[in-house]
């Protein structure tokens, strides 16, 4: 794969809680307007390693990142790099819908504003912008000052989308983003997934391996913190190269 193909990249990244070890050494590249899912057990590493992309472990006391996580070349954990900065070019969302105890509109303005965007036109088109990326807007254009947390779930976690998407990131990370939504509502965000790969660099974390088939361009399969299989989504599910990945992927454990 070429550099130019490769948005994000770790070399050799780990990450401890005290003496507790949950990455190991881990060493992969993510190619930019493609979707990759991660995969494996619970307390794999998973989410941890998820988190390593945008410096959020840095909030959790104790935790140490060793190793590089390099966005577009340039490594975000040099000492040079604002976390911050880091943040708004790689987004998060959560696991549980997460909105704000505001409004609609001040849920999605939440971050320009952080940023300095104070004009009153502008933050109505940013909000309409993401609204309509994060297929929203049709829903909720004539409740935009009513509270968030009115919304039905899966409206919550695609406000949450559409609030990640408001200060315009260039990678997208989800941990599990479907995983407390009904049939629908799941439906509907990897539809979403599918239309924001078009322009985002989209790394989920999912332990639901339909999900991973049905939206995933790549899946990298975890164990004990340490990446056992990387490759194209087709090919790890029909032809696995490592007996540990068939055996998670058959049921057999995890």
């Amino acid at each position: 794969m070429s550099g130019a193909d490769v948005k994000i990249a770790t070399v050799g990244l780990s990450v401890c809680y005290g003496v507790i070890q949950a990455v190991k050494d881990v060493t992969m590249d993510f190619e930019r307007n493609r979707v990759t899912a991660l995969i494996g057990p619970s307390g794999c590493g998973k989410s941890t390693f998820l988190r390593a992309l945008n410096r959020m472990n840095e909030v959790i006391p104790g935790v140490r990142t060793q190793g590089r996580v390099l966005l577009d070349g340039e490594d975000i954990y040099a000492p040079t790099v604002d976390p911050v900065s880091v943040r708004r070019r790689v987004g998060m969302v959560f696991q549980r819908p997460n909105p704000f105890p505001f409004t609609v509109f001040d849920n999605v303005a939440y971050g320009p504003r952080r940023h300095g965007v104070k004009s009153k036109s502008e933050l109505t088109a940013i909000v309409e912008r993401s609204l309509k990326e994060a297929a929203l807007w049709d829903e909720v254009s004539d409740r935009l000052h009513a509270p968030a947390r009115n919304l039905s779930g899966g409206q919550q976690q695609r406000l949450c989308i559409a609030r990640a998407l408001a200060v315009r990131p260039e990678v997208l990370l989800m941990d599990e983003p479907a995983s407390a939504l009904d049939p629908v509502a799941t439906g509907r965000i990897e539809d979403l997934i599918a239309e924001l790969k078009m322009s985002y660099t989209i790394i989920i974390v999912t332990h639901n391996m339909q999900q991973a088939a049905r939206v995933a361009d790549k899946v990298g399969f975890f164990l004990h913190g340490q990446l056992i299989e990387y490759g194209p989504t087709e090919e790890l599910f029909t032809q696995p190269k490592d007996p540990r990945t068939e055996a998670y992927i058959t049921g057999r454990f995890g």
